[in-house]
């Protein structure tokens, strides 16, 4: 009984996984990083601390300033990659609608 709540349990978790694109920076103004992931928190944490070396380290990219849940690592990479590709305003009007409570996801 216990293997088979476990596999139920298992599978309704990978059901619920969540995938994250998120926008790190240093400062108002500064340098931006977006990213994909599937634990926010975690990948927060490993940049505040420093843990990841590369760009964001070499930076100092420590504040999460914006993100976007998706349900399937499928639809969050092709975004992730869009957003890239976005010019700079685009990116900062995201950061600032999110601040005051307004949305939109088109440049």
């Amino acid at each position: 009984m216990a293997v088979l709540v476990t596999a139920i349990l298992g599978r309704h978790h990978q059901r619920m996984r969540c995938f994250y694109v998120y926008i790190m920076t240093n400062r108002p103004n500064g340098t931006l990083y977006i990213g994909v992931t599937n634990d926010i928190a975690r990948r927060a944490w490993e940049h505040r601390e420093g843990r990841l070396d590369g760009f964001t380290k070499r930076y100092g990219l420590k504040r999460l300033v914006y993100f976007e849940t998706f349900d399937s690592i499928v639809t969050a990479i092709p975004r992730e990659k869009t957003m890239k590709h976005w010019p700079r305003a685009w990116k900062v009007r995201q950061i600032m609608r999110t601040l005051t409570g307004t949305t939109s996801t088109t440049p």
